[in-house]
């Protein structure tokens, strides 16, 4: 069993000391299932990237940014959690921020969400 706030603790004082500013740890792994802890210092980001087929982003400690390529931008604060959008997205961190990213990576005999859809169309 991993105890969150002391890897939220640990990575931040990593990416205190690390050069660009964020540390990162997978601690969980089970099959499609991917739980990290994200560190980062205040200004640090991730540049835009492609989104899992599911993912969420909680954040344990201080204040970050999720910007879509829609142009849609979403503050979250220790405490809150947000489904990823289905769409590439960054993450900046506007003060020293800690972040739990839950992810599916694989969706075998699922239907994707534009499949969801489809099929509530349909019905």
């Amino acid at each position: 069993m991993d105890d969150l706030t002391a890897l939220a603790r640990h990575h931040l004082d990593q990416a205190k000391s690390d050069p660009h500013g964020r540390s990162a740890h997978l601690f969980l792994h089970d099959g499609p299932l991917r739980q990290s802890v994200i560190a980062m210092v205040s200004g640090c980001e991730l540049d835009e990237h492609n989104a899992p087929p599911a993912a969420s982003l909680q954040v344990l400690h201080g204040h970050v940014r999720l910007t879509s390529t829609g142009g849609a931008t979403t503050d979250l604060i220790a405490g809150q959690v947000l489904r990823i959008p289905h769409e590439r997205h960054g993450l900046r961190a506007l003060e020293d921020s800690v972040v739990l990213l839950t992810a599916v990576t694989a969706t075998v005999g699922c239907p994707t969400p534009a499949e969801n859809a489809e099929n509530r169309a349909s019905a």
